[in-house]
Parts: C-alpha cells; sequence; structure tokens
C-alpha cells in the first residue's frame, strides 16, 4: 500500500467524546505534522468541542457530518462559525434536514438550529483530505438514506450504522433494514479486520470483532426479522 492511501494507518491525534442528551460522539482527528482537524458529527455541547480543539492545538479545517439526525448536526453551525471551516455530507442527507424541527422539539424541547447549505458534497469513492491525513467516503445507505462513513488512517467513522455488537436502527424514516445489513456487509466488512469502529454512540469496536460476534449480522432473521437473501 503506497503511501498517502485512505487504508494505511499513520500517526493521528484522534479524540471522541460524548455530547448532548443523545451521547452522540463527536471525533476530532487532527494532523500531527500540520495540526489541522476533521470534526465529525458536532452533535451537541459545541463549546466542549472547540475547547477540545484548543487544548489539543488544533485548527478545525473541516466538518463532516455522517448523517442528518438532530443528534449528530445540533453544534454544527456554532462549530462552523467559531472555526470557519466548510462543512461537508452527503446531499441527501442535507436535504432531509428541513424536516427535522418537530422531532427537535419533542427530544430537545427546542426547534433545530438550521443549517445552512454545505461548502463540500460528498459521495461513493470521494477522498477526504485533513493535512496529511487521507480519508474515503463510503456510502451506507439503511440508518437513513444518505448515511456516509470514513475510512482511513486505520480506523473508519461509522455514524449510526455499525455499534458494538449492534446496529443503527432502520425503523426511523427513511430506514431500511436490508440497506443497512448490505451496506455493512459490502462496505463496512470488507475493511481489514483491525480496523477500528468508531461509532456514533457508544464504545469502539473493531471489524474483525463485528464480524465474528455481532448478532444482528449473525441472525438478522432473528433480531431484525429480514431473512437472508
Amino acid at each position: 500500500m503506497t503511501s498517502g492511501e485512505p487504508g494505511q494507518k499513520t500517526a493521528m491525534i484522534l479524540e471522541g467524546f460524548p455530547t448532548g442528551i443523545f451521547q452522540e460522539n463527536c471525533f476530532i482527528a487532527g494532523c500531527p505534522a500540520t495540526k489541522e482537524a476533521m470534526v465529525v458529527d458536532p452533535g451537541d455541547d459545541a463549546p466542549d468541542i472547540l475547547a477540545a480543539l484548543h487544548r489539543l492545538g488544533l485548527t478545525a479545517k473541516l466538518i463532516v457530518v455522517t448523517h442528518e439526525h438532530i443528534d449528530h448536526i445540533g453544534a454544527v453551525e456554532a462549530v462552523r462559525q467559531a472555526t470557519k471551516a466548510p462543512l461537508a455530507m452527503h446531499p441527501i442527507a442535507y436535504a432531509a434536514t428541513a424536516g427535522q424541527s418537530q422531532a427537535a422539539m419533542m427530544f430537545l424541547g427546542r426547534p433545530a438550529p438550521p443549517l445552512n447549505e454545505p461548502e463540500i458534497w460528498l459521495d461513493e469513492g470521494q477522498q477526504i483530505e485533513v493535512g496529511k491525513l487521507r480519508f474515503q467516503v463510503l456510502f451506507c445507505p439503511g440508518h437513513t438514506p444518505g448515511h456516509i462513513c470514513l475510512y482511513g488512517e486505520g480506523v473508519v467513522f461509522s455514524g449510526d450504522v455499525l455499534f458494538q455488537l449492534s446496529i443503527g436502527r432502520f425503523d426511523l424514516p427513511g430506514g431500511d433494514g436490508r440497506a443497512l445489513l448490505k451496506s455493512i456487509q459490502e462496505k463496512l466488512f470488507s475493511l481489514p479486520d483491525e480496523t477500528l469502529v468508531l461509532p456514533g454512540h457508544g464504545p469502539t469496536t473493531t471489524v474483525g470483532r463485528e464480524k465474528q460476534s455481532n448478532p444482528f449480522l449473525k441472525y438478522p432473521h432473528v433480531y431484525m426479522g429480514i431473512d437472508p437473501e
């Protein structure tokens, strides 16, 4: 594998922490050489995210959203305005943000902050560069129609597609259980077993562990009511 390819693990500053009432994991991935960083899924608690960037000595150069749910985008505009970093997400995901105000009021007791149009549109196969770090966009619908994951530097930011011994919900508007299984099996499970899975909620895991032990993938009929094709 040549230097600079997304799958090659190099030195990276990496920090993740739960935000908001949904305890959604926001991640900061930074390049040690350039001190440039990518913020993945700033769901809430913008002051904490900005404080972490400052503590790590990093400058946010990009904000990436895996999908449009309110617990993943709640702090986007605050972080965007403070850092001047451009926003990147899938166009299907951005189009779906317009219908979340009612859900935000129900769950958060406040309206969803308006999300301005992203500067960068993401889709399958695109490469993201943050300093000397390289990540590849994987289009992984199922939890939502416009969900993307990011793979590179030995990790995959899986959003709400794959969790430790679990998977993302597919009973919400736009969810599709068969598409979710296909995304995991064809995109995430094709990655090296040692790839660290950084999910949108809960603890980290590895691709190998999930291939071996995830009950939803081993027994989809029992856990999802879906028969394997």
